[in-house]
């Protein structure tokens, strides 16, 4: 988050405001497609900046105890599906990192919740908008 951040607020001072500057010499400001999109960027970027800063000066550090032996936030958990022996892997985190592309699921989800503090071998029951699934917990990791 601090990477993107960095890299929104570089954005922000000199592509936009070269756009800006550009958009602004072609002249009649009313009916500049150019300004106007340079401006929406700008409000996007600036959006998101302010953002990011609301939730790194609210962010706790949570200290890492090193105890692998229940799931916590920021630990990668590997489920198998009691019913379908499916077998997932997620990293257990925040709502704002949450992604499911990148295996990122939310603390705050459903099966983010079910598995928090439970142990390897343990079986979970978790309410899922499909209806109650089970799944044993095969490892946890960092």
């Amino acid at each position: 988050m601090k990477e993107e951040l960095e890299s929104l607020r570089k954005k922000l001072m000199y592509e936009i405001a070269e756009r800006i500057k550009e958009a602004r010499e072609l002249g009649d400001l009313s009916e500049n497609s150019e300004y106007d999109e340079a401006k929406n960027e700008q409000g996007r970027i600036d959006s998101r900046i302010k953002q990011l800063e609301e939730i790194l000066n609210n962010a706790e550090i949570i200290e890492d105890d090193g105890d692998l032996s229940t799931v916590k936030l920021g630990y990668v958990v590997e489920l198998q599906n009691a019913e379908t022996g499916e077998k997932s892997q997620f990293r257990i985190v925040n709502a704002q990192e949450a992604n499911i592309f990148e295996g990122k699921i939310s603390s705050d989800s459903p099966i983010g919740r079910g598995v928090l503090t439970h142990k390897v071998d343990e079986l979970v029951r978790v309410k899922t908008p499909a209806g109650w699934a089970k799944y044993k917990i095969l490892t946890i990791g960092k």
